[in-house]
């Protein structure tokens, strides 16, 4: 009953529930700057901020391209993570009103890639520091 983000390809709304949408939407700002990237995302978090509902269909079909190389790949990539960390922001407020589920989900997205960071970090420091291969950190990685 609280999908985070539907995704393009899958994504279906009805028409009022965009009309109602469609300014905030064809509007979106990131620190004051028109921001293109994320867009399902943003769209999905600005339907429960109007208290409508998102749904998961478990047996829906979709085609979509997707990255047949490395280099776009990781663009793609990037451009999820920053829209996933972007629109946390503004779905912050939602989270305790959604399932438990969906605020783990979130949590994890989010702090997970900082904790990654973080054991590297302290990885590269242990080895810098000490000349010793740090087996705690690449376990915990």
């Amino acid at each position: 009953g609280a999908v985070m983000c539907c995704c393009g390809p899958c994504a279906m709304y009805r028409r009022s529930a965009l009309v109602l949408l469609l300014d905030q939407y064809e509007t979106q700002l990131f620190r004051g700057k028109p921001s293109d990237f994320g867009e399902d995302r943003h769209l999905t978090i600005l339907m429960l901020n109007a208290g409508l509902r998102t749904e998961y269909v478990p047996d829906a079909i979709a085609a979509t391209v997707v990255p047949d190389r490395l280099a776009p790949y990781l663009r793609q990539q990037l451009r999820w993570a920053r829209s996933t960390f972007r629109d946390t922001l503004l779905a912050l407020r939602l989270l305790p009103s959604l399932d438990r589920y969906i605020t783990l989900d979130v949590v994890g997205q989010n702090l997970g890639p900082l904790l990654l960071a973080l054991s590297v970090l302290a990885g590269l420091t242990q080895f810098a520091l000490t000349a010793t291969v740090p087996w705690s950190t690449a376990l915990v990685i």
